[in-house]
């Protein structure tokens, strides 16, 4: 026998099964009103409201790229920037700022000139690499063969390449994650190597970006100790165009390149540290990052400018809205990340002791597009323990993704030792027009962009800072 349940009883019955689930299950936007989350997601909350109110981030940014600008390792300005770096920790409160010495070898860019010289006598735009030798102090002259990737250098005859400069002529393709750079940045790390092997004069390259402009783009290069050094370059991908066209006439093609770069010994950089110390769980530490090191052609506002004034800013935020965190918020500004992380992995030989304190480690290092996405390289157990954190995030756009990031690349070590690590995922659909280019400055940041970037920075730092979650260990690669 069936019984009969009036609409009136159903509805309720129906509220009361919704308010409980609620409870248990906060939603977007329970957590955006602040109904619904633990103590912890009211702090974050509160330094979301006051992070929306300001301009730290990109205030810090201005402040470098105008007071410094380029800081490549070992230079003058990078002796600068640590300077800074110590004057604007102490200008914003920190409780501890310190410094780790970072040997680094230092390379001074000097002149660069390349030209056609024959069919069609024109001038190209070419930037050296980072850690090429310099050409002859004539320069060299030699015709030109072109090659669309490494693996066709390789597979080259050797009769066609030897005595010639080669042009690799790959193109990037846009993308807002920046996946196809790790496909391309091959030909300027190793290009000068497989050049070398099939006896090539120099090697140039189409730069390595998606912009198409006169702007070329520089970055570090590797050299086999093996293997006779020679000469790198990258010329503009406007350039790039051009030197293609020419070789579709069916002509030789003489090119004429001087390149005056050197390396200038050894110095001594740093990384710079600023820490608000915990009140409850000091040993317990938050690391956020960015490094402070930048290319010399541009003022590194994006690359990573950007992110120093995103992480600093981020913790003083913290503070001013919570006051003393429960656990240490320690910021690193990394020495010489771009001539290939050699702050990072100071850090982890100095502090090998003492990684275990680390709650999770993070950097941000991708220009200041706006972050759509958090990856995280949790423990599985308790992954997804802070889902009123991620309901709040993702009521702003940003959505919880994949468990195996490897964080960004100055922390992406520390997973080895057990460390979490988050990876706070930006729109760079345009960020590699300007990456290592004379266009890298701080008009490119937009100011809505680079706060949101801070809040979301912030609102995890507090939540970390202020709760008992502990993600520990980090999943080892399978």
């Amino acid at each position: 026998m069936r019984q009969k349940i009036g609409v009136a009883t159903l509805s309720l019955g129906l509220v009361m099964l919704l308010a409980s689930c609620a409870k248990t299950q906060p939603t977007a936007t329970d957590a955006n009103v602040n109904i619904a989350g633990t103590q912890a997601l009211k702090h974050a909350l509160k330094v979301k409201e006051s992070s929306q109110k300001s301009a730290l981030s990109y205030d810090i940014v201005k402040s470098l790229t105008v007071e410094v600008g380029p800081r490549i390792p070992g230079s003058a300005g990078d002796k600068s920037a640590v300077a800074w770096a110590e004057a604007k920790f102490n200008e914003l409160g920190f409780d501890k700022v310190y410094k780790q010495p970072v040997r680094v070898r230092n390379w001074e860019r000097g002149f660069a000139d390349a030209r056609v010289v024959a069919p069609f006598p024109q001038e190209l735009v070419i930037s050296a690499l980072g850690g090429s030798i310099a050409t002859p102090e004539a320069g060299l002259e030699a015709k030109v063969v072109i090659f669309d990737s490494l693996d066709s250098l390789a597979a080259a005859n050797r009769a066609t390449v030897e005595g010639n400069i080669v042009f690799l002529n790959t193109k990037m393709q846009r993308d807002r994650a920046g996946r196809f750079y790790g496909q391309v940045v091959p030909n300027r790390v190793n290009g000068a190597v497989e050049a070398a092997k099939q006896g090539a004069q120099a090697v140039i390259i189409r730069s390595v970006g998606t912009d198409n402009s006169r702007f070329a783009h520089t970055g570090v290069m590797r050299y086999d100790d093996n293997i006779e050094k020679i000469p790198a370059g990258a010329i503009s991908t406007a350039d790039a165009d051009n030197l293609e066209a020419m070789f579709s006439l069916q002509q030789d093609i003489i090119l004429n390149i001087n390149m005056q770069a050197k390396d200038a010994g050894w110095q001594t950089s740093y990384n710079v540290i600023g820490e608000f110390i915990g009140s409850e769980k000091p040993d317990e530490v938050i690391l956020i990052s960015a490094h402070l090191d930048s290319w010399d052609e541009g003022t590194g506002a994006l690359d990573d400018g950007a992110g120093v004034g995103i992480v600093t800013a981020a913790a003083k935020l913290v503070k001013e809205a919570v006051g003393q965190p429960k656990r240490t918020i320690r910021v690193i500004l990394y020495a010489a990340e771009e001539i290939g992380l050699v702050g990072a992995n100071q850090y982890v030989r100095t502090n090998k002791d003492t990684l275990e304190n680390i709650i999770f480690a993070a950097e941000s290092d991708f220009g200041a597009g706006q972050i759509y996405q958090l990856d995280t390289r949790f423990a599985e157990a308790v992954r997804d323990e802070p889902a009123d954190l991620y309901a709040a995030l993702k009521a702003m756009g940003v959505e919880l993704g994949t468990n195996t990031t490897n964080g960004g690349p100055d922390v992406s070590m520390l997973p080895n030792y057990g460390v979490p690590v988050i990876a706070l995922k930006q729109d760079g659909t345009y960020y590699f027009d300007y990456h290592h280019t004379a266009n890298d400055t701080l008009d490119k940041i937009k100011p809505k962009d680079i706060q949101q970037n801070q809040t979301v920075w912030a609102m995890i730092t507090a939540y970390m800072a202020m709760s008992d979650f502990d993600p520990r260990p980090a999943p080892k690669n399978q």
